[in-house]
């Protein structure tokens, strides 16, 4: 049976906000940098806070108690020390199981960092350069724009989603993205990521490389560059230079543990479904395609963009590192790099000219660095983060944010879309944080 489409607000707005997690843009008090709140997490001794615990326990327990959310894993860290962790509600409510600390889920969106790290990680190991034309490693790739040839796509392009492509769910149901029958990499249609690169590669750019910004499969492409770099899958050459070194080894494409994952959920109109196996779900511009029983099939496609399992630990293990200037696996300024603006020219012009009707995502005070989202003026986001906060989140209901400029690392995973993943629950979860009402 062919299911309904969800028609959500809250997805519409998912798509206007680039960060897929963090919809600031109607604040209704805007605040400066963390201050006492912050300091307040942790004494000289080392004691936590324990009025963290209890705003962080109050939101959570509120969103399951209301049946916003099916269940959560939370963890936060504050200057390297886990200050907050706590697992809530079910992972599987048909089968009674309650949600744990080593629970898998469905990364997503929150698999750009990641495969942009072991991009970089090439990069700075001289194997793969930040500059190089895409052409080098995947001569096939060349799509073009309004029918003229020879765009040159760079890795940076791809990097930064300056590359002229765009997601599926960003076009019209009808449109050259669906006709060519690209994935967005959450469903599972049984073909290579080669063969899903090479339909993209057929669909005309949506702009002229580098002159502006869109939200896309561009980290897809990266995947399939990195493999080729790498000399070897995607998923090996991802452990090898960021989930390897970092001991997250319950993360990776294809869920290590069936019995850990947790069922996915979706929120529509006041009630909590389990999600099915082919789901398709309205966004007021197009459709989301979903397939939960991807995260278990080892023959899917590795989706740089959208393809990861893992647990809140392990990627608490990955913030930590960005946020330590690169840990084991980069170099300082490549991890300073990742969090650090690299569109703003870009994409104040791309607003400027399509402000009345885009549906690119960056809410104001905030630009894009590799891999996510970051905070460029703090004064006008909902919570009370330093500047150069990275952030992003991911389609199944998750989301993070590092805070490098008063040491936080925060990670929330929940089974539960859209609400886990952008709303009032997170903005909620951020504000708990930062000691703000």
């Amino acid at each position: 049976m062919r299911n309904r489409p969800i028609r959500w607000r809250v997805v519409a707005d998912r798509i206007r906000a680039l960060f897929f997690l963090w919809l600031f843009v109607a604040a209704a008090g805007v605040l400066g940098l963390c201050g006492g709140a912050c300091s307040a997490w942790a004494d000289a001794t080392g004691a936590v806070d324990s009025g963290l615990t209890k705003r962080l326990d109050a939101v959570l327990d509120e969103a399951v108690a209301q049946k916003k959310i099916v269940g959560a894993v939370v963890v936060a860290a504050r200057n390297g020390q886990v200050v907050y962790q706590r697992a809530v509600g079910m992972a599987d409510l048909e089968n009674g199981t309650p949600m744990s600390l080593d629970t898998r889920f469905r990364l997503a969106s929150m698999s750009k960092p990641v495969v942009s790290a072991a991009a970089l990680a090439l990069i700075d190991r001289g194997i793969l350069g930040l500059d190089d034309p895409v052409t080098r490693w995947v001569p096939s790739f060349t799509p073009m724009f309004e029918g003229k040839a020879e765009q040159t796509i760079t890795v940076r392009q791809l990097l930064t989603h300056t590359a002229g492509l765009s997601y599926g769910f960003l076009e019209p149901p009808d449109g050259p993205m669906a006709q060519a029958e690209v994935s967005d990499g959450l469903d599972n249609p049984p073909i290579t990521l080669e063969e899903n690169v090479w339909r993209l590669a057929g669909v005309p750019l949506y702009y002229e490389p580098g002159t502006s910004w869109k939200y896309s499969l561009a980290i897809d492409v990266l995947g399939e560059v990195v493999s080729r770099a790498g000399g070897d899958t995607l998923p090996l050459v991802v452990n090898k230079f960021v989930t390897g070194p970092l001991g997250m080894d319950s993360t990776g494409f294809v869920a290590d543990k069936p019995d850990m994952l947790a069922a996915a959920y979706v929120w529509d109109d006041g009630k909590l479904r389990r999600m099915a196996e082919a789901e398709t779900v309205s966004n007021g511009v197009s459709a989301t395609r979903y397939a939960p029983g991807r995260a278990l099939d080892a023959q899917a496609y590795p989706s740089g963009g959208a393809g990861l399992v893992g647990t809140a630990a392990d990627y608490l293990k990955f913030l930590e590192a960005i946020r330590n200037n690169g840990g084991s696996i980069l170099m300082p300024e490549t991890a300073q790099s990742m969090t650090a603006d690299q569109i703003g020219p870009v994409f104040s012009r791309r607003m400027d000219k399509t402000a009345a009707k885009t549906t690119e995502v960056v809410a104001p005070g905030w630009g894009f660095g590799f891999g996510a989202a970051v905070l460029l003026q703090p004064g006008k986001a909902e919570y009370a983060a330093g500047p150069g906060t990275w952030s992003w989140s991911g389609a199944y209901g998750t989301h993070f944010f590092m805070d490098r400029a008063n040491g936080i690392s925060f990670v929330a995973l929940t089974n539960t879309t859209p609400t886990g993943m952008a709303g009032p629950f997170a903005v909620s979860l951020a504000r708990a944080v930062y000691g703000q009402k």
